[in-house]
């Protein structure tokens, strides 16, 4: 017995000293690894001082992609430094390390600015508008040195599977380095008894315009090539993936008159015969649809412009052989027969590929004029294409669009958004370089992501709509700064599908709107007026100018509590 007792304590006293050796070793280096909130961006060059005790606050449902960010800061330089995930366990159930991800978020230059500032739109002055380092994009990287006195975030995300039995997983996140001794962050999960809908089925209206052709510059490929579809894959699969619901097309060259790095060019080519009469290649545009329906993203096409930033017309000229265009107003007779005729193929056209009860002719921030003479001649030439709007409120043409989104400070009137609802029209809100908050841009709170989601769910919009997912700026993995918009405004994504701290809090907001759609339901099928009650009482906290009073964070935070609760 007293052998055996004299063993133990060996054993113990060996244990105490491997956990002191390991704690010096730690301690040595100086080394931070702790959670922090992902509502919060990390400063690169200030040591964080805010930590959390867990990963994750709040239930995620089966079938759900929840995300938590750990930081690591050390006294000294740390080299080949990783972080890799277990698997995380619930009894004899488990959710393998392959579900969990673990990213290095990157450092992006873009505009240190305060909301009176970095919602103008315009020319910018390096001068006016000082540089600014934002913890954003999230690096396909397995290792990475660190520098001294450096924070580096580590962003990680949980995809639950749909399979997963409900309860507490556990498991841990560590990290290792050269010379340095193996730290772990413990990790733990609730998983409810709910399944979260695939994207596809999502309810959420998500329509992001997508640039094809930021992706053909920057890997240097030819544009629409095998290879160029084959790097557009990633890239918009993550986009499929967030429940995107529409395909940018773009029928003519240039419809924002250039403004990106890398200007839409025409997907139809018009063709004027020697004759005067019209020929239509939709080859490039069919190419393109079929890719994006391949991917999952097949319930809209909206086809940019006949009302184009610059009135400006493109067309190949048979009898000069030559590139040509028209530059007419939309009231002119050149207008009319550029367009009627198109319009009259195009419809054909569509009703052979099976488009054509999902295709809209779009237009972006255009006058109602120019809209009633659009509309006008879109119902004459081509009465069975929908048309779209993203732009002002104007009650004498809002029954005529299919799809309408308005800006975020604009008021949509709650009856009539109600009756387009019932007539199966979609009305959406969008943010710009004109507005401050909420945004995503760079040197947005990160919050104000996910309030975005909320908000159409609060004031009862079908979804959201921004310019910009991957019109890449001329270097966009170190500097999202572009000539006329507040940095990061021009994309949400970077080259190669990596993701953003922006996108991924833009898309919890989204899961959180169709969460919050399912669980309304319930509450209503089941009359629980009091919990609906709560719930709107916590909608109601999603007013714009509430945000530079109370922050992004927290209306989030005080819905999300209720939407957690069994």
């Amino acid at each position: 017995m007293k052998y055996k007792h004299m063993r133990f304590m060996k054993h113990t006293l060996a244990a105490i000293a491997a956990l002191m050796l390991c704690s010096m070793a730690q301690a040595g280096n100086g080394i931070t690894f702790k959670w922090v909130d992902t509502d919060v961006r990390q400063e690169k060059d200030v040591q964080p001082s805010e930590f959390l005790k867990k990963a994750f606050a709040f239930p995620a449902w089966r079938g759900e992609k929840v995300n938590a960010e750990a930081v690591i800061w050390a006294e000294t330089d740390l080299q080949e430094v990783s972080v890799t995930a277990s698997d995380l366990v619930c009894g004899r159930s488990v959710i393998p390390s392959c579900a969990v991800s673990t990213s290095f978020v990157r450092y992006v230059m873009g505009d240190k600015l305060d909301e009176t500032q970095y919602g103008q739109c315009g020319r910018r002055d390096s001068t006016v508008w000082p540089r600014y380092l934002s913890a954003d994009m999230l690096d396909n990287v397995v290792a990475t040195d660190i520098a001294a006195s450096m924070s580096q975030p580590v962003w990680v995300s949980v995809k639950v599977p749909a399979d997963a039995a409900p309860g507490k997983y556990r498991g841990k996140i560590t990290l290792k380095g050269k010379g340095i001794a193996e730290m772990s962050l413990p990790v733990e999960i609730e998983v409810q008894d709910r399944l979260m809908p695939e994207p596809s089925e999502w309810g959420f209206h998500l329509d992001l315009w997508q640039n094809p052709y930021s992706v053909a510059r920057w890997h240097n490929v030819r544009l629409w090539s095998d290879e160029h579809f084959e790097y557009l894959r990633p890239v918009m699969q993550m986009l499929a993936d967030a429940g995107q619901k529409v395909i940018t097309a773009t029928v003519l060259d240039k419809p924002w008159n250039g403004q990106t790095e890398d200007p839409f060019g025409p997907m139809i080519t018009k063709i004027k015969r020697a004759d005067g009469s019209w020929l239509y290649d939709y080859t490039i545009f069919d190419k393109w649809v079929e890719f994006m329906m391949g991917l999952g993203i097949d319930e809209q096409i909206n086809c940019y412009s006949m009302v184009p930033w610059k009135m400006s017309f493109d067309y190949f000229d048979q009898a000069t052989n030559s590139l040509a265009s028209v530059e007419c107003t939309v009231d002119s007779p050149e207008f009319a027969n550029y367009w009627g005729s198109f319009l009259k193929d195009f419809q054909e056209h569509l009703r052979v590929k099976g488009w054509l009860g999902k295709t809209n002719i779009a237009m972006d921030e255009r006058s109602m004029e120019a809209m009633l003479a659009t509309i006008a001649l879109v119902k004459s030439a081509a009465p069975e294409i929908g048309i779209a709007l993203a732009g002002s409120y104007h009650e004498e043409i809002q029954a005529d669009i299919n799809d309408l989104c308005i800006t975020s400070v604009e008021e949509f009137p709650e009856d009539i958004r109600e009756q387009r609802h019932q007539d199966g029209l979609v009305s959406t809100y969008y943010t710009c370089c004109a507005e401050g908050y909420p945004n995503t841009f760079l040197a947005s709170v990160p919050a104000e992501g996910s309030w975005i989601g909320w908000y159409a769910l609060a004031h009862n919009f079908d979804g959201y709509l921004r310019w910009a997912f991957n019109s890449w700026t001329i270097d966009p993995i170190r500097d999202g700064r572009f000539r006329t918009w507040a940095g990061g405004d021009c994309y949400m994504v970077y080259p190669e599908a990596r993701s953003s701290i922006r996108f991924e809090k833009l898309i919890e907001g989204i899961r959180d709107y169709e969460k919050a759609r399912i669980m309304m339901a319930e509450w209503e099928a089941r009359g629980e007026a009091g919990k609906i009650a709560r719930f709107q009482a916590a909608l109601d906290a999603f007013i714009i100018p509430n945000i530079p009073i109370h922050g992004a964070a927290a209306p989030v935070t005080a819905a999300r509590k209720i939407l957690a609760e069994k």
